[in-house]
C-alpha cells in the first residue's frame, strides 16, 4: 500500500526571505533513530541552509530531536547532514551559487510514497526589503478580494 507525501517540517520563512527560482528533491543521510524521531514529527527547519563543500551538499541548522525511546547512541540533534544529489546537479548548483550569488535554501522535509525521507531544496535569490513589502501587499490585497467575494456570495 502506497502512502501520499507526508510532510514533516516546512521552512515557511524561506518564502518570505527568498525568491524561489528552482526546486530539487534530495535524499538525506540519517541514522535509524533520527528517522524514528522524524516519524514523531520532531524536526525544526527554522534558519536552516545548505552549503556545497568538496562536491557534496550539506544541510546545516536542522534540529532533529533525539528519539524518545533511544539510547546513548542517539546522534547530535544539530549535526550537519549530507544531502544526496547527482554529481551533475551538484556541479550545476555550485556554479550558479558561486557566479550568480544564489543561495540553496531547504523548503520542506517529508516522507515520500516509499516511506523515505526527502528534503526539497530551492535555488533562491534573496529578496530586498521593498520586494518583501510588495509581496506582503499583494497577499493582503488577495485576502481582501477573497473576503469581499465570500461576503458577496452570502
Amino acid at each position: 500500500m502506497k502512502r501520499s507525501q507526508e510532510s514533516i517540517a516546512q521552512n515557511k520563512k524561506a518564502f518570505h526571505e527568498y525568491e524561489i527560482l528552482e526546486t530539487f528533491e534530495t535524499g538525506i543521510v540519517l541514522t535509524g533513530t533520527e528517522v524514528r524521531s522524524l516519524r514523531e514529527n520532531h524536526c525544526q527547519m527554522t534558519d536552516c541552509f545548505a552549503l556545497i563543500r568538496d562536491g557534496e551538499v550539506w544541510l546545516n541548522n536542522v534540529h532533529i530531536a533525539p528519539y524518545s525511546h533511544g539510547n546513548i547512541a542517539n546522534p547530535d540533534p544539530d549535526r550537519k547532514r549530507k544531502l544526496l544529489l547527482h554529481k551533475r546537479q551538484i556541479r550545476k548548483l555550485a556554479e550558479q551559487v558561486k557566479e550568480k550569488g544564489y543561495a540553496l535554501v531547504p523548503l520542506k522535509m517529508y516522507f515520500n510514497e516509499d516511506g523515505r525521507v526527502k528534503v526539497e531544496i530551492a535555488l533562491a535569490r534573496g529578496k530586498k526589503l521593498y520586494d518583501k513589502r510588495a509581496s506582503m501587499a499583494a497577499r493582503d490585497s488577495k485576502r481582501e478580494v477573497e473576503r469581499a467575494l465570500k461576503e458577496r456570495s452570502r
